[in-house]
């Protein structure tokens, strides 16, 4: 009740301002001067930090916002995202060479690898087919992690998901089939092809000084039991060739100082300072979702983020680093929009604290998705509602309500005696409601419509405009001068700036904008 006195309050203080048209006039005011006096940012990029979330469509950003805006107890939709403080922002075109809407193994392809391709695969061209070993050979591309760590830098993945899942794999990984974690996962024509796992290709591949996600169950021998969960069988390793890829990698790092590991105390007792490599893996599958975390047990995406930059910054040539969100993509599937939308509001505190480490003039940071969801905002909710709550004051002609976000398709499909649930006396805020879905699926699907890019730093008016999604790590590479086109090497550098670590002009303007909403809010 305190809540929603607190958010009606809020919402009057909002209106009376509102009604004011000098409100309004004074925040274009405030972005037209943001606008004249940006100015192009054309160093050459030391830096890359790329934030991705996978899943995460234009309606899943608004939506997001608005949550993040009602977790501070204000109506929501006034809220700013750190991304929506980006100068510039394009739009990326998602499909594949074979399907009009894409999954995450050929998406990330695209803007890792330079390249689009076919629904399923990693790091190959699209010359190559789903599940089909043979295909492989010939048909490798590699990524701009790998053109950074080639040109000197550093390199490391952070992840929400498993290590080896589509968005991490496309980094380092060649492979037919974005399933084949483990050898364990190779059907046997592809082991008599001469084809290797993910797993193995996170060692063999490309030397990556930090690695944070999950998945360590695809690191060990079958019969390994887990050390979280020595109890559950399934959490135990995965691995038929009896390799310990853990240790393997550990033996690699001879002469440097190498840190394995799997939870929170260990991890917190990594000094980046005098750590030259991190391999954290905190469960034996994927993380845990943003709502079930145990922050005494498992850090957050923020921290894994912070202790990455730490580590990798070190190196006077540089960093490449990304950071998935890829637990959006996971809560969407289930059709849980709560858990989806906390996963984006988890995403965007990290980009803040990468901003925070990072020096714009030497930084160039990328925030997207690889493709977007069957979510829809709809309904006409009053100012302030809750994004997870129903869309009053408007029911169907069934006489029933609906809640402002649903799915074009997903499990929460359901029609009892033709007529859809009663959600009325329902918690649709819960962390476990499923929100009702026109199509019956097990598993709700992608959808196909242009995502964004919000870019600042060196270059970044490059990713203006609308683009392939393989456009993106092009764009990047020039920023930095890595990778074939070094054009931008000859670049002379603008003298460094006495303000480390501060915004842009365009944020300054975009934070007195933000504090001029939240005094109209309080």
């Amino acid at each position: 009740m305190c809540v929603c006195v607190c958010v009606c309050v809020c919402a009057c203080v909002c209106v009376v301002e509102e009604e004011n048209p000098e409100f309004w006039r004074s925040l274009a005011r405030n972005d037209l001067e943001a606008a004249l006096s940006r100015k192009l940012n054309t160093n050459v990029a030391k830096n890359i930090l790329l934030f991705l979330g996978d899943g995460m469509g234009v309606t899943t950003i608004t939506a997001a916002r608005i949550l993040k805006g009602q977790l501070q107890n204000r109506t929501g939709e006034e809220t700013v995202m750190t991304m929506d403080t980006f100068p510039y922002v394009g739009l990326a075109k998602v499909y594949t060479v074979d399907f009009q809407i894409p999954d995450s193994a050929a998406t990330a392809t695209a803007y890792l690898c330079g390249v689009k391709s076919n629904l399923n695969v990693v790091g190959l061209s699209a010359a190559s087919r789903n599940g089909v070993c043979r295909s492989q050979k010939g048909n490798e591309v590699t990524s701009i992690l790998k053109w950074a760590k080639d040109a000197g830098k550093s390199v490391g993945i952070v992840t929400t998901t498993r290590v080896q899942h589509a968005t991490p794999a496309a980094s380092y990984a060649h492979s037919a089939s974005r399933k084949w974690y483990s050898d364990s996962d190779l059907p046997p024509s592809a082991q008599q092809q001469g084809c290797t796992d993910i797993a193995s290709q996170l060692l063999n591949n490309t030397d990556i000084h930090v690695i944070i996600g999950g998945g360590r169950k695809y690191m060990t021998p079958k019969g390994t039991v887990d050390p979280e969960y020595p109890a559950d069988p399934t959490a135990g390793g995965q691995r038929s060739d009896k390799r310990n890829l853990i240790t393997e990698w550990l033996s690699m790092k001879q002469g440097k100082v190498a840190r394995y590991v799997w939870n929170r105390t260990d991890f917190d007792a990594v000094d980046p300072e005098t750590t030259d490599y991190l391999m954290a893996l905190f469960e034996p599958g994927d993380l845990r979702f943003e709502l079930d975390r145990d922050p005494a047990l498992d850090p957050s995406l923020t921290e894994t983020t912070e202790k990455a930059i730490r580590i990798l910054q070190k190196n006077p040539k540089g960093f490449f680093l990304l950071v998935e969100g890829g637990r959006i993509d996971q809560g969407h599937h289930q059709s849980r929009a709560s858990m989806a939308l906390h996963e984006t509001v988890s995403l965007d505190e990290a980009v803040a604290k990468g901003l925070e480490l990072t020096n714009e003039e030497e930084t160039l940071t990328l925030v997207t998705a690889d493709h977007s969801h069957a979510l829809s905002f709809n309904g006409y909710p009053f100012r302030g509602n809750s994004i997870l709550g129903n869309s009053s004051p408007l029911y169907g002609t069934d006489m029933l309500p609906y809640t402002t976000l649903m799915y074009g398709n997903g499990p929460g499909h359901k029609i009892t005696n033709n007529k859809r649930p009663d959600i009325r006396r329902v918690n649709t805020k819960s962390k476990e409601y499923v929100q009702q879905a026109a199509a019956p699926l097990d598993s709700e699907t992608h959808g196909g419509e242009d995502v964004c890019v919000f870019a600042r730093g060196p270059m970044a008016h490059l990713l203006q405009g609308v683009h392939e999604q393989s456009y993106l790590p092009h764009a990047m590479a020039y920023a930095a001068c890595i990778g074939h086109d070094t054009r931008h090497c000859t670049h002379t550098p603008a003298p460094p700036s006495n303000t480390a670590h501060t915004p842009h002009t365009l944020t300054l303007i975009t934070i007195l904008t933000v504090a001029m909403l939240n005094n109209a809010l309080q």
